[in-house]
């Protein structure tokens, strides 16, 4: 079992993903999950591979997802805490029931979605990731029009099962992000 390299999963989704804003979301939860993986003494190259390849089939297969990418993993014979990671990512959706049974599903169900967040508000008020206000973030998570689309109880239930409060979790990832700019 193993996983491939950063490189070889930038490779694996430069061939899978070309809308440039699922590129970004990935490489925005490849960031967070590598800056959480010392906290819970995780491989920080496999944290950070697993937020790049978590939605590697949402492009072509939005209404399924992630059901092609595990089938994908499996087969390439990846290691099963990283295909239960994606699985339980998923939660809620398309008939997925896994809730997360490790740190690192727990991280990736938490920065999954909240990087949607970040992002709009990014795109509203064009200022550095590192220079964002908490206090900003936090009111628009709570503001269910802003980026309505963002499915606000999955990062809360991540946050949960990582044993992180939301407060904690946007005060890190505003740090972490920082490293994207």
């Amino acid at each position: 079992m193993h996983l491939p390299t950063k490189d070889e999963a930038r490779h694996l989704l430069d061939q899978h993903v070309q809308d440039s804003y699922q590129r970004l979301h990935a490489r925005m939860v490849a960031t967070a999950m590598e800056g959480y993986a010392p906290q819970f003494d995780g491989d920080p190259q496999r944290w950070h591979v697993t937020g790049l390849l978590h939605d590697l089939d949402f492009e072509k297969h939005p209404d399924q997802h992630p059901a092609e990418s595990l089938r994908w993993f499996a087969e390439w014979n990846y290691p099963a805490e990283f295909i239960h990671a994606v699985e339980a990512h998923a939660y809620g959706y398309h008939g997925f029931t896994t809730l997360p049974q490790t740190k690192l599903a727990a991280a990736l169900l938490a920065c999954d979605e909240i990087s949607g967040i970040f992002y709009a508000y990014r795109k509203l008020n064009p200022v550095r990731y590192g220079e964002m206000k908490a206090s900003s973030i936090k009111k628009k998570i709570k503001d269910l029009a802003f980026a309505a689309k963002v499915d606000r109880r999955t990062i809360y239930l991540g946050c949960e099962h990582l044993g992180v409060s939301i407060d904690d979790h946007v005060d890190n990832l505003i740090r972490f992000f920082s490293a994207l700019e």
